[in-house]
């Protein structure tokens, strides 16, 4: 609750002269408002344009309380009415003059969040403040047709993504190699055989994370938990699900740790699969070098899968010095506090970079998402007064406004296509054959295992035979 003794507040005045709610602040920084004066607060006048930082935060988080759609209605309703008067040449006038400020208003949305602009509503919206501003002023008319084409080449782009995504994703689907003969298997390629560098390798990594968050929109992790759209269903709108690019980079984080796994346990022979461990764990320290989290939390989740870790024959052939340091990296113990120690480091020395190699930051990825979602449960949207508690809106704005500094980094290493294709489209075992194959590898060691073998078997046979 505000109290007066140590806020003050602010009331914006409407055009037909009414109060649009309380802002109540605190050491010059917004603290809560009422949802109208918010709307009102992010509306230019010919002297007034919103400050940056406030229109990426409420845009962001808006999409708690309303839809991008309402909410862009109301802003350009709202632009249009305050300069009315009645008299049709005064208000040419002075529409012409926040013209310009209307223009930079959307311009910013469409390209901090231009994924909103797949709702065909907000497209039609756009356009028809295209054609006011073309009544009013031909320089602001031209701006806003530059702004459109960009926003259309930007979810042209997107489109294809995710074409190519669905694409990768079906070739990787195809089953590897019937786990009835294991022998067979030893023909497959395995990573070694692709790449047996882990500096490259990881450098691949890096390429694949750094493609794959570049398409994740800002809006995609308040979207995860914003109230329900009722026309969301409605056909037309939102071809595809408001955070299907955020689910794909979870996928692929599974994908890799499967990866790993599937290498680890698909040769035959005991000191291939001791090298393929310790060549993951080369690759997962330059991944730590390069300050590639991900990928790196990505290996160590896939080394410690059960079917991985139960090969003690194995481990005992590798040296695990390196992997216990990675490990202690990244222990979930404290809060991730190691990890998060590293991540802080990671950070300033990209802030500092020299190079683009330096600037590299990819965070773990679903720890990010966890914070960003307790943050939202953790803290009430509205306070006891019916306010939007803004604080809370700059905190999740702080977090996500870091992810989009990591996410423009433009990879600096050479591709490799042939890696890159093998680390996206190389089938990967399901967690019953990894099983299976772990045991195919080194026998079971008690009658618990050697029942889970005997119906491993037995079920993927069956499940072999029906398709």
């Amino acid at each position: 609750m505000c109290s007066l003794e140590f806020f003050h507040f602010e009331g914006r005045i409407g055009p037909s002269g009414g109060l649009y709610g309380e802002m109540c602040y605190h050491d010059n920084s917004l603290v809560s408002a009422s949802l109208e004066a918010l709307i009102q607060h992010l509306v230019p006048t010919v002297d007034y344009y919103p400050d940056r930082s406030y229109v990426f935060t409420f845009l962001l988080s808006s999409r708690l309380f309303l839809h991008p759609y309402e909410l862009m209605t109301r802003v350009c309703h709202l632009c249009v009415e305050q300069q009315r008067s009645g008299d049709a040449l005064l208000d040419k006038i002075r529409f012409r003059e926040v013209a310009p400020k209307l223009v930079q208003l959307l311009t910013e949305w469409t390209e901090t969040f231009p994924y909103d602009f797949r709702d065909e509503r907000m497209m039609r919206c756009l356009k028809d403040m295209t054609h006011h501003v073309a009544r009013g002023d031909e320089y602001s008319w031209r701006a806003m047709q530059q702004m459109t084409q960009r926003l259309i080449k930007r979810l042209s782009a997107l489109g294809q993504y995710e074409e190519a995504v669905a694409a990768l994703n079906a070739v990787a689907m195809e089953r590897p190699a019937s786990l009835k003969s294991k022998q067979g298997s030893a023909q497959r390629n395995d990573v070694l055989s692709v790449c047996d560098d882990p500096f490259v390798l990881a450098q691949q990594l890096t390429h694949i994370e750094l493609d794959r968050l570049s398409f994740i929109g800002p809006e995609e992790f308040i979207q995860t938990f914003a109230m329900k759209d009722p026309l969301e269903n409605h056909k037309g709108f939102f071809r595809k699900r408001k955070t299907s690019n955020l689910e794909a980079y979870v996928n692929w984080f599974n994908r890799l740790s499967y990866l790993v796994a599937t290498e680890i346990c698909m040769p035959v022979k005991k000191k291939h699969r001791a090298r393929i461990i310790e060549f993951f764990i080369d690759v997962a320290q330059e991944c730590f070098n390069i300050g590639n989290f991900n990928s790196l939390m990505a290996i160590i989740t896939g080394m410690n899968m059960s079917p991985v870790a139960r090969l003690k024959k194995t481990w005992n052939k590798v040296n695990t010095d390196k992997f216990e340091i990675l490990e202690h990296q990244m222990d979930p113990s404290s809060n991730f506090s190691n990890y998060r120690t590293a991540l802080r480091g990671a950070t300033q020395r990209s802030e500092t970079a020299h190079s683009s190699q330096e600037k590299i930051v990819i965070p773990f990825f679903s720890l990010l998402i966890k914070d960003i979602y307790f943050l939202n449960e953790g803290c009430a949207s509205r306070l006891p007064n019916g306010h939007i508690n803004f604080e809370k809106l700059w905190e999740l704005a702080k977090q996500v406004s870091e992810f989009l500094v990591w996410r423009q980094v433009i990879c600096p290493f050479d591709r490799d296509r042939r890696i890159l294709q093998y680390l996206v489209t190389t089938p990967v075992f399901s967690e019953d054959e990894l099983h299976l194959a772990s045991y195919e590898s080194e026998g079971p060691e008690n009658n618990m295992e050697k029942d889970s073998r005997r119906s491993l078997r037995s079920s993927l046979l069956h499940r072999e035979n029906r398709s």
